[in-house]
């Protein structure tokens, strides 16, 4: 929602600023997506409205930041997604709890699949993204945020390691940016997984791929020279790079899906989807059954 704390005037040229970001963070919220401070720049880049540069990000930043206190932009709209606060459950009745129990209430509809799937992306800021669609797909999913540490590559090395024994192929569905590091970390993530795990990993690297940029044409980025990959990336692919946040969301959402949904046996799906709604209706009943009997 909207909401004033300051009183600002604002020049003509933000005040038009201000409702391009409203039409557009508007537009993605019908969608169901909600857009970092990154994303919304990457949108305003790529239709020609901004230029892409650091000072460019930092003015927007700020204007940004000026239009939500004085109540001209919705605070819901823009989260960070690095800062989150922990909280304990809390219901009014014990008939409640069953009720919740009931609308959340899930199996592992991939337990009878033949393969296991997780969906890894290089960035956190793109949560807001990609965990929907996992969640209704029901696959496992990590922001990663760069190159993993040690101790989560071998604590997840080790649960894919009793995925594989139980028979199911593993396959690691990745997404990064398109720059020294980020083409990296495919190689990272699938050697370090495989070692930890004693076993085979499939990775398919979902986005960000070259053939991708030629087809978006998201805002290029200078390449990191100081990257010790730097020389092999700028021999293939020149003296730019791209980032991830730049694709439209609905994009990389579909992306997700469509590459799941082509690994996954649909009649054992559907089979996993069927009885699950008939043990969520026994939760239901009981949590009528309980408020009927009070």
């Amino acid at each position: 929602m909207k909401e004033s704390f300051i009183s600002k005037n604002f020049r003509d040229t933000s005040l038009q600023l201000i409702a391009v970001c409203n039409t557009i963070l508007d537009t993605y919220a019908q969608q169901g997506y909600d857009l970092s401070l990154r994303q919304l720049y990457y949108q305003l880049v790529s239709k020609d409205l901004i230029p892409n540069t650091q000072k460019s990000y930092s003015r927007l930043g700020d204007i940004v930041s000026d239009a939500r206190l004085a109540g001209l932009m919705d605070w819901n709209m823009i989260v960070d997604r690095g800062r989150v606060t922990q909280k304990n459950s809390h219901w009014d009745s014990p008939a409640d709890i069953l009720r919740t129990c009931a609308q959340s209430f899930a199996i592992d509809k991939w337990k009878d699949q033949p393969c296991h799937i997780e969906v890894m992306v290089e960035k956190q800021a793109l949560e807001g993204v990609i965990i929907p669609v996992c969640e209704n797909l029901d696959v496992n999913f990590t922001a990663n945020k760069g190159y993993s540490s040690q101790s989560f590559m071998y604590r997840k090395g080790k649960y894919l390691e009793r995925q594989a024994a139980q028979g199911k192929e593993l396959i690691i569905l990745y997404l990064g940016d398109h720059d020294p590091s980020g083409i990296d970390m495919d190689r990272d993530v699938r050697e370090r997984l495989a070692m930890f795990a004693s076993e085979d990993i499939k990775l398919v690297r979902l986005a960000l791929l070259y053939s991708q940029v030629q087809q978006y044409n998201p805002p290029p980025n200078p390449a990191k020279v100081t990257d010790s990959r730097a020389d092999a990336y700028i021999a293939q692919y020149g003296h730019v790079s791209w980032e991830l946040d730049a694709l439209d969301p609905q994009t990389l959402s579909s992306l997700v899906e469509t590459a799941v949904i082509n690994y996954r046996d649909e009649d054992c799906w559907d089979d996993a989807v069927e009885r699950e709604d008939e043990m969520r209706k026994e939760l239901e009943t009981m949590a009528n059954d309980y408020k009927e009997s009070l």
